[in-house]
């Protein structure tokens, strides 16, 4: 067990670092990961390898046992816990195993959609929490029970339309509230991002320290990270036709994509990021000759930010493109009227009292409760694509109803969205779209920072009006601490959601 935490150390003391990403691939022996991941140990600047979980939807390793394996081996690890089919019982346990282990350092990320290869085993997709809400946990564990949690958490600058972009930078700004360390960037290759994200945060007066992602670029990953594939990757046409290029050279193409991470680390240094996290591959010698390189040719950093900036022509960019404000739909602008005379966000009133009097005395007549329920939801349905969640949180979401996201995510898209469009259906538009350009039009975009906590999974299928105004469903400013799970025995919630979603 490591007496110190290298990564909290050198975050603290403004050391550029630099960490490994680990893939845990189901294809690839346990011993044989953490054998090779063990040769790192011993790089100058090399604070820890981060230890992936399901990796692009994909089977692999248990992250935590791979992490103890490198713990063992003196590097520190900084594991991946996904939300991706667990219940707030299960991260719990893992977080449990985690401080018992005496491991500090946790990637909180919602995780890629599970592939076609896990759904067909009969893994059926669900997503009890999301990334904010998995930061949210960790803190109030860190703060109420001691547990020593280094928290990093991921953001894509690389997002070329109007929605995409905000979005992802609101939510870093979330997460950061909700108690986040430090972040890692998604991948890509556009110094013009890199320089965006550092500047947004820097004019939100945010000093959270940023990870780079620097990733060894061969050509079969080039093209399908030109496809969007994994959810998250980026890569242009243009370098794509560089990389493949490249690849017809005797050595298929190995010095130059080495070359490439090594500019990459400079640009990242020179534009003040925290440390560069590298991925592609963990082989010492090539770990060893990038980190070697890029502080060799340190003082040309602004040369190569020129020369390695591929984004799409008519990319959308934070603080130079122009923001075109479409006018409300008149049928959200009806909805605006009516939300603002009802009193969901008002906590006190006579129309308020009123109601809570109303709904205390129907909840009393189980039947007449039935019936509220199926009417709200014969109103909803049809309008909003309302699920009976019984956690109604439209208010807050520009009256988008969050169950319409495949991943039920209530704080804002996952990494994965592309041009606008799902990360698991590329058909569909993502629903956070329309959540943004709704508070656009509204000048409303500030209020998408607020945190919205996971639903009461017990509350499916009851009224959300009688739920609301008893107060017994979960939203701003009426959430139930997410620790209060009984170490002796598993949650009711965990065992209606397994009993049948």
């Amino acid at each position: 067990m490591l007496s110190s935490n290298p990564i909290r150390e050198a975050l603290t003391q403004r050391q550029f670092c630099y960490m490994v990403e680990l893939v845990a691939s189901a294809s690839s022996p346990e011993e044989k990961i953490v054998d090779g991941a063990a040769k790192l140990a011993g790089i100058p600047g090399l604070v820890g390898l981060s230890v992936t979980s399901y990796a692009g939807g994909s089977m692999g390793h248990d992250p935590i046992r791979i992490a103890s394996g490198v713990q063992a081996r003196g590097i520190a690890p900084n594991v991946h816990l996904t939300c991706v089919n667990k219940y707030r019982w299960d991260i719990r346990k893992a977080l449990d195993q985690m401080q018992e282990l005496g491991m500090q350092n946790v990637f909180a990320i919602t995780g890629d959609y599970p592939s076609r290869e896990r759904q067909d085993a009969g893994d059926e997709p669900f997503f009890d929490l999301d990334s904010v809400q998995l930061v949210e946990m960790i803190s109030e564990l860190r703060e109420q029970q001691g547990f020593p949690f280094q928290i990093s958490v991921a953001v894509s600058p690389f997002k070329y339309t109007e929605a995409d972009c905000v979005y992802q930078y609101l939510k870093l700004e979330k997460k950061i509230a909700a108690g986040a360390d430090f972040a890692i960037t998604q991948l890509g290759y556009d110094a013009k991002k890199f320089r965006e994200l550092k500047r947004y945060l820097d004019k939100q007066g945010l000093k959270t320290p940023v990870l780079g992602n620097v990733y060894i670029l061969p050509a079969g990953a080039a093209r399908k990270f030109s496809k969007g594939e994994p959810p998250g990757c980026w890569v242009s046409q243009e370098l794509l036709e560089r990389v493949q290029e490249e690849a017809k050279a005797p050595d298929k193409g190995l010095a130059a994509r080495l070359e490439r991470a090594a500019r990459m680390v400079t640009i990242v240094r020179g534009l003040g990021y925290a440390g560069a996290y590298i991925g592609g591959g963990h082989q010492e010698e090539q770990i060893r000759w990038i980190i070697q390189r890029s502080e060799e040719i340190a003082p040309k950093w602004e040369e190569f930010a020129e020369e390695i900036s591929y984004s799409p022509k008519g990319g959308f960019f934070y603080f130079e493109s122009p923001r075109a404000k479409k006018p409300l739909p008149l049928p959200w602008r009806i909805t605006d009227v009516l939300a603002a005379a009802f009193p969901v966000k008002k906590k006190q009133g006579g129309l308020r009292s009123l109601l809570s009097a109303f709904f205390g005395w129907v909840d009393k007549r189980p039947a007449l409760a039935h019936f509220v329920e199926r009417a709200e939801l014969a109103l909803k349905k049809p309008v909003f694509g309302c699920k009976a969640c019984g956690n109604c949180v439209l208010g807050e979401m520009e009256y988008v109803c969050p169950m319409t996201c495949p991943k039920n995510l209530r704080n804002g898209p996952c990494g994965g969205t592309l041009n606008g469009q799902c990360e698991v259906v590329p058909d569909k538009a993502c629903i956070w779209v329309n959540v943004y350009e709704h508070a656009r039009a509204t000048n409303r975009v500030d209020d998408l920072k607020v945190f919205i906590p996971p639903r009461n999974r017990d509350l499916q299928g009851t009224s959300s009006f009688i739920n609301l105004f008893l107060n017994r469903d979960s939203r701003p400013g009426n959430a139930q601490p997410l620790i209060q799970i009984s170490p002796a025995a598993e949650p009711p919630l965990a065992k209606v959601g397994r009993g049948g979603r």
